[in-house]
């Protein structure tokens, strides 16, 4: 059953990048910016990764935690948060469990190919675990700042 606005988010645990186990509700009591991506250091994803990097602090101030998540192997997101100094985790989904609670592992369509795959899309949970906005099917451009405002103005 894919999560909707307005409910409970179901707790989930994943590895992070450093080989750690991630609960959602280890951040209960902040507001959470769960954003799913494609694959580490493509071009759209580095992208994205870096606009969130930049304004970090920006959500730090507004009690907002960052977590990025891709089916990409710990070692990849290791790589990935060096390259480009991310200062927030990176969570595993390689079985797209998470991905699935979330409805963004789905059929995409590439030059007439066919294939699975993560929709870019990002959530926002407040403090008490409920999903308060979601934001599917982004474009890169512009994105962060939108998240940002939203919880700046909403939350």
């Amino acid at each position: 059953m894919t999560v909707e606005v307005g409910q409970a988010v179901q707790d989930f645990e994943l590895t992070n990048n450093k080989g750690e186990k991630v609960k959602l509700s280890d951040y209960k009591g902040k507001n959470v910016v769960l954003y799913f991506y494609p694959k580490d250091d493509t071009p759209g994803c580095t992208t994205e990764a870096c606009d969130f990097r930049d304004n970090y602090e920006s959500f730090q101030d507004l009690d907002a935690v960052i977590l990025g998540i891709s089916p990409d192997s710990e070692e990849s997101h290791k790589k990935f948060i060096d390259k480009h100094d991310l200062p927030f985790e990176l969570l595993v989904d390689q079985d797209k469990e998470v991905a699935e609670q979330f409805g963004v592992w789905q059929l995409k369509n590439k030059f007439g190919k066919e294939y699975m795959g993560i929709v870019r899309s990002t959530f926002i949970i407040d403090k008490e675990g409920v999903l308060q906005k979601e934001f599917r099917n982004v474009q890169v451009k512009g994105h962060v700042e939108k998240a940002l405002n939203y919880i700046r103005e909403e939350l």
